[in-house]
């Protein structure tokens, strides 16, 4: 569905990261893990292509005002690596964008008892809280581990952490969590449990293959969102 969203919040959460959360359709409260949405600042004519963003979280927003009606929201995180990210970063409460969405197949959420390991790093991290919280709801166990090449490339960890999600870090320059690559972690993780979970990852394309290699080497079922 296409529709205009208002913003509620738009901050940077990183250097070079940012968070946004904006107005849905009440219908919107039914996007699943996976899904994004493509965006269009109201009146801009450049750039003219929307921009796909994967869907954060998803909840309900109750203004302050007495009285007022509850509110579907949907968040999103971006990083501003050209013109129209950097337009979107400039924006403020009360802007509106052009949505259309969510758009997507999303996530198979698999067997609620097999253990779910979810690798991510960087903006790849934005399709992943949902899915975990989803995770968390079907009483999956679930284990996040996150990677980067410097601490600002980990984001929103806590709010893994309060869903109850155990987390691994690793950068490559020892500024969080392990020195080196989390994918070590991981297979670490794999030996543990002889193979048995399902993978789901989000990253750059080195952590995306290297994680596509532990699947096949362990032979366990792997989910990629690109």
């Amino acid at each position: 569905m296409q529709f205009t969203s208002m913003i509620l919040s738009n901050a940077e959460i990183s250097p070079g990261y940012w968070r946004m959360r904006l107005t849905a359709p009440q219908e919107f409260a039914a996007a699943t893990p996976g899904q994004f949405v493509m965006v269009r600042v109201n009146g801009a004519i450049d750039p003219l292509l929307r921009r796909p963003f994967a869907v954060f979280d998803v909840g309900v927003h109750t203004p302050p005002q007495s009285g007022a009606v509850p509110q579907v929201y949907f968040e999103m995180l971006y990083r501003v690596v050209g013109k129209g990210t950097a337009m979107l970063s400039a924006l403020h409460e009360t802007d509106l964008l052009d949505i259309l969405g969510p758009l997507g197949t999303g996530f198979d959420q698999g067997n609620a008892d097999e253990e779910k390991l979810i690798v991510g790093g960087g903006i790849g991290l934005a399709p992943l809280y949902l899915l975990a919280r989803e995770l968390v709801t079907r009483k999956s166990p679930v284990r996040l581990f996150a990677g980067g090449r410097t601490r600002d490339d980990i984001l929103c960890i806590t709010e893994f952490e309060r869903l109850g999600v155990e987390c691994y870090t690793a950068t490559e320059d020892g500024s969080l969590g392990e020195q080196g690559l989390v994918t070590e972690a991981l297979k670490r993780r794999l030996d543990a449990l002889k193979g048995k979970a399902t993978l789901y990852a989000c990253g750059p394309d080195g952590m995306l293959h290297a994680v596509a290699k532990i699947a096949a080497q362990y032979g366990i079922p792997c989910q990629v969102s690109l």
